[in-house]
Parts: structure tokens; sequence; C-alpha cells
């Protein structure tokens, strides 16, 4: 008679092949939503809002938009200076 020959087989195999596979699932779950993540962060691209003043967005030119905004910063005078 063996040592080794037992009525009940050994199924501790089993056992570590169901939690391999499923260990296995998880870690592809994970890396699919990270890569999924990852494209969508990297392509979002966002439209933010803005507190532009009102009454400047169908004026012709910077100056006109200035006089005619609400709320922006009012000049007593009418001088102009441009760079070059």
């Amino acid at each position: 008679r063996t040592p080794d020959a037992s009525p009940v087989p050994s199924t501790s195999g089993a056992y570590h092949a169901v939690i391999g596979g499923v260990v296995a699932v998880i870690v592809f779950l994970l890396l699919s939503l990270l890569i999924v993540l990852g494209h969508y962060l990297i392509r979002h691209k966002g439209t933010y809002l803005t507190h532009e003043a009102k009454g400047s967005d169908d004026a012709p030119d910077a100056d006109t938009a200035i006089i005619n905004a609400e709320g922006g910063q009012a000049s007593g005078d009418d001088k102009k200076e441009y760079f070059i």
C-alpha cells in the first residue's frame, strides 16, 4: 500500500485554477477600464463658461467692445494707444 493512493482526489489544484481565472478576469477588466478612461481624458475637450462683458460680443473692434460693455472698465478720456 502506497501513501499517495487516496480514494478522494485532491481538489486544491482546481481551486487554484478558479482563483487564478477570477484574478485574471479582474486584472483584465481593470486594465481595460484604465485604457478607456485614459483615452477619454486625453481626447476630452471641454467647454468652459467665461464671464465676458455683455454687449461686447458683436462689436467690430476692441475699442468699441470696451465702450459698449456693461460693467467693463470705464475710461473718461477717448485717448487711444496703439503698441507697435
